[in-house]
């Protein structure tokens, strides 16, 4: 009775062994498709020694990683077995071996007697997953093979074949839609139709199918991969960011994922972030070029403007020109600002238009001017703005014309502010902010109020009855005040009344207000009575 329990027992542990092991194996192929490569290699190369489709596996995650002589090797631990001799002819593709990858691949698809399918697949999948091999012999095989033996895992190998092939997308997605109709589980399917759809511009069923992807495994890190990237294409970077965080938390975590969690915290202006992950990557002896640019630019935006100059200087020193764009250029000349670095900034911002290629660089100029307006060089960005109205005059805008001349005034190029605004005026005559600021550069000209240089400009700019429009009060306080001053210099008690009247209904403790009040001969009013306030009204 004893041995009969005993044998039970072992004959249940053998069961439990082989379903864990089963199990584990089943696991281990899923973090492969799902890229996860270190996670498949922990995962496999404990079974690979007794099973060969786990050795194939753990093959594959050293490829991907880029150890193809080690994946070589330990392809060549079951060379006779199919999937090995797959993952052999992948080790000639990746080795740009074309010739000898097809010839290894089609040697191995030849093996395949009637109704047999691994080999088929096996083979295609060297042509599907390298570069170099007849992505149209791999369809060809695949459809043999599902002839033989209905398998999603070879539907979704022949929809990636199909996207190879010049327009293969609608036989992909037919491919891909028929395994999620065979099991709506099937998480990378769900990844493969969304990222399908999306590349054909339907963002409605691309957010779809991923959404359907994480349903349908909520640990598929691939859909937030896809939508990091999609958001980031459409400039939506918050969103972006929340799902490259979603995926680092399912993913392993790689450099290249980092990476690109470092672009996205840049990108979404997460600058303390972006900096600490260039920091990290650098610190960790991965001193790519590009990391540089991205801690430099990035502390500039934190306005440590002593180190981003450090981490600029190491950028163009060590980037190849070729991949230096106008972007690089002005963002430096920004750094150069920031250090008080004026002429050489200006330099910077002259060479990010002259390797710019564009037909139309009016934007380029507008950025440049921008920048100098923001580090108080008014001069130099009128010059940039000047240079856009000359070059670009169809590209214009009314409020390029307004910066040209604004920022002269604030140079205090009164003339060619002078100038700025006129021409402004006549080309938009529907923009009454062009009156008004002829008068502000007559006001800065006479500045005592003696010759009322301002007063036809201001007084034009008040009778603008224009729909619409509204004057700021800070605007209607600057005319008000220079025309109380100018009436009161003239010994117009009246006319000076009127602008005091004005400027008290704005400000009644306004202090020039009071003065020539006081000045003009009038004691100052006093405040007029709340209605229901009144002796009458008691």
């Amino acid at each position: 009775m004893k041995m009969k329990q005993s044998i039970v027992l072992i004959a249940a542990a053998v069961t439990l062994a082989v379903n864990v092991k089963a199990q584990t194996l089943e696991e281990g192929i899923k973090m492969y498709n799902y890229e996860r490569y270190q996670t498949a290699k922990k995962i496999l190369e404990p079974l690979a020694g007794t099973n060969p489709l786990a050795n194939y596996y753990w093959g594959l995650s050293e490829l991907q990683i880029g150890n193809k002589d080690k994946a070589r090797e330990i392809f060549m631990k079951h060379p006779a077995h199919y999937a090995n001799m797959g993952g052999l002819a992948r080790v000639l593709f990746v080795e740009g071996k074309a010739d000898e990858g097809m010839k290894a691949a089609t040697e191995l698809a030849s093996k395949a007697k009637k109704k047999e399918w691994e080999q088929l697949r096996y083979a295609a999948d060297a042509i599907t997953y390298t570069e170099g091999g007849d992505a149209n012999q791999a369809t060809g095989w695949y459809k043999t093979a599902l002839t033989n033996y209905d398998n999603n895992d070879v539907r979704v190998s022949l929809g990636d074949a199909f996207q190879k092939l010049n327009s293969g997308g609608g036989e992909a997605m037919s491919s891909y839609e028929k395994v999620v109709e065979k099991d709506p589980k099937n998480s990378l399917a769900f990844s493969r139709i969304g990222k399908l759809w999306y590349g054909a511009k339907n963002y409605a069923l691309a957010l779809e199918n991923w959404n359907k992807a994480k349903d349908a495994d909520p640990n598929n890190p691939l859909p937030y991969r896809d939508l990091a990237d999609a958001y980031s294409y459409t400039g939506k970077y918050d969103l972006s960011k929340q799902n490259i965080e979603k995926y680092l938390e399912l993913s392993d975590k790689t450099d290249d994922d980092i990476e690109k969690y470092m672009d996205i915290l840049f990108l979404s202006k997460s600058y303390k972030d972006a900096a600490a992950k260039a920091e990290e990557m650098i610190g960790k002896g991965i001193k790519k070029t590009r990391y540089y640019g991205i801690l430099a630019f990035s502390q500039y935006e934190l306005k440590d403007s002593v180190n981003a100059l450090k981490n600029a200087q190491t950028y163009f020193s060590k980037q190849v020109p070729e991949k230096i764009f106008p972007k690089d250029y002005r963002m430096y000349a920004k750094i150069l600002l920031q250090n008080s670095k004026i002429e050489e900034a200006n330099n910077y911002f002259n060479k990010a238009v002259e390797i710019d290629t564009a037909k139309n660089k009016s934007e380029a100029y507008r950025d440049n001017a921008e920048a100098l307006k923001q580090a108080k060089e008014y001069l130099m960005a009128a010059k940039w703005y000047n240079r856009l109205l000359a070059e670009y005059p169809d590209n214009a805008k009314a409020i390029d014309y307004f910066w040209a001349a604004n920022m002269a005034y604030y140079g205090k190029d009164y003339d060619a502010a002078a100038r700025g605004y006129e021409q402004m005026e006549t080309k938009f005559p529907d923009q009454p902010s062009a009156t008004y600021w002829r008068g502000r550069v007559a006001m800065a000209v006479d500045n005592e109020a003696k010759d009322g240089l301002a007063i036809p400009y201001f007084e034009k700019w008040l009778g603008i009855q224009q729909q619409g429009y509204e004057r700021k009060k800070n605007d209607l306080m600057y005319a008000y005040q220079y025309m109380a001053l100018y009436y009161y210099n003239k010994g117009d008690k009246a006319n000076t009344e009127v602008y005091l009247k004005k400027i008290e209904e704005i400000d009644p403790e306004n202090s020039m207000l009071k003065q020539i009040r006081d000045l003009n001969g009038k004691p100052a009013a006093k405040p007029a009575a709340k209605p229901g306030k009144t002796g009458a009204s008691k």
